[in-house]
Parts: structure tokens; sequence; C-alpha cells
């Protein structure tokens, strides 16, 4: 479990130099922290941040993309962020109206497959609409698979999973010594999604915060400084080599991992 020391900003001499390799991570998942922190120091409202993070966003997406990150995954608004002033929550929620809008055809035109993932339920009729229109409209593309969560907790998620398995055996359908670790994934709300390999999570925090906790069993975790609208391009850039110098053991000795590798 690396952080990133603050001296070492991206494009600093200290960056080390970038391999992109097999070792490359499929699944690449980010908690988006700090953009009321990166609004205050600069006298401004808590939504300029959060407009300034869709920023990030774009050029995250964009630089995963052409790494060949197969998925990335990004925390929008947990099922806990409700909690937060009024007024911010109801300007994340246009800010989320306007970037499907606005963002979901230019993920369509470069082949982007957009989900999002939480209890929908919890957003107004034009969100919930806007959501399947955008799900529908990318649903065939087989570029990059891009997952938003969003009103969503890691733990909800589980339990939604096993109130699902729970009625299938009540009603005949599933015998309980069928529910193994693949019957369960396949119930979670990323069906059949690759485990995450990579997690980062900016501004410095080091959490988890409730985010896809089954999905996380053996991610790498990446702490990054860097507030959520600073984390650009070249910062995804510094993580996924940071990825790409680690040895993943899940379980075994160094010479197993050695001995799979010859």
């Amino acid at each position: 479990m690396t952080s990133q020391l603050p001296e070492e900003q991206p494009g600093d001499a200290s960056t080390p130099s970038l391999t992109w390799d097999a070792a490359m991570p499929s699944h690449v998942a980010i908690i988006m922290d700090g953009n009321n922190r990166w609004a205050k120091a600069r006298g401004m409202s808590g939504v300029r941040g959060h407009r300034a993070g869709v920023e990030a966003v774009r050029a995250v997406i964009q630089r995963a993309a052409e790494r060949q990150v197969k998925t990335l995954s990004l925390f929008a608004f947990s099922s806990e962020n409700w909690k937060r002033p009024a007024a911010e929550v109801h300007a994340l929620m246009e800010l989320f109206l306007m970037a499907l809008k606005r963002e979901v055809k230019k993920l369509n035109e470069r082949n982007i497959r957009l989900t999002i993932i939480g209890e929908q339920r919890g957003f107004s009729h034009a969100i919930q609409k806007y959501i399947q229109r955008a799900e529908a409209l990318t649903a065939d593309n087989t570029g990059m698979h891009l997952i938003i969560a969003a009103n969503y907790g890691g733990q909800w998620d589980i339990a939604r999973a096993a109130r699902e398995l729970a009625e299938q055996v009540s009603a005949g359908e599933l015998q309980p010594e069928d529910i193994d670790e693949a019957r369960f994934d396949a119930a979670m709300e990323c069906r059949h999604v690759t485990p995450i390999d990579l997690c980062i999570r900016t501004s410095g925090e080091q959490r988890l915060s409730n985010f896809m906790l089954w999905q996380l069993a053996y991610a790498e975790l990446y702490f990054s400084p860097l507030l959520w609208p600073d984390f650009g391009a070249e910062a995804l850039d510094v993580a996924l080599n940071d990825f790409c110098q680690r040895r993943r053991r899940f379980g075994m000795t160094d010479e197993q991992v050695e001995a799979q590798g010859a």
C-alpha cells in the first residue's frame, strides 16, 4: 500500500519512467475526493470544485482509454453523500444531469460503454430517464467499460445481492449449497465485471469509504495527495506505473509467483 509523496508531483524529475506492459491493470477504480477542499483553498464555492472535478474526469477517462484499461470505475456519489448540505446535493444532482446530457454522446463516439451502478430510485425521474438513455446508447460499444457509482454503497450492494439469492432459494430456484463466490459475484450490481486490480484514492485520505467492497478484495491500493481537480492524465500515469512495479501474490509465495512467470 503505497502513497504518492507530496513532492512527487506529476511531471517532476522524481517521477519514475513509465513502462506499459502486460502488468497493466485491467480494472481501475477511483475514489474521487477533494473537490470541496480544492474550491475552499481558492476561495470558491464547493460547487465550483465539483465543476472543476468534471474536467479531471474527462482527462482521466481519456488517458485510461489510451492506456487500454478495460474497465474504469469512478465513485461519483455515495449513499452517504445525501447527508451533505441540501444546496450542495442539489448542485451535484444538476451537475450529474448535465453530464448525462452532454458527455454521453462523446463517450459513444469513442466506443466507450457506460454503466451506472447504485440505487437509482433515489434520483429524480429526469436523471433516471437519462441514465437509461445513456446505457442504451452505449450498450453495444466494445471499447473501455466506464462504470459510474452514484447513490452507491458497497455494503448496500452486498446486502442487495444476498437478498436476491435468498429470494431465489425461497422460491425453490436455487439450493443454499449452490451459493459460492461465483454465484454471489453474478448477483452484484457489477455482474460479471472483472475484480478491481488497482484502486486509487485522491486527496491524501486513506480509506475505502464503502466503495465496491466485494470487487476490491485483492486490489492494489494507491493513495495520492492530489485533490481530485488536480488529478489529471499525468497523475494517472504515475499511479499506473506504480502498479506495474508491484508483485501481486494472491496468497502465494514469491517463489510460486516466479515459477508461474517462468
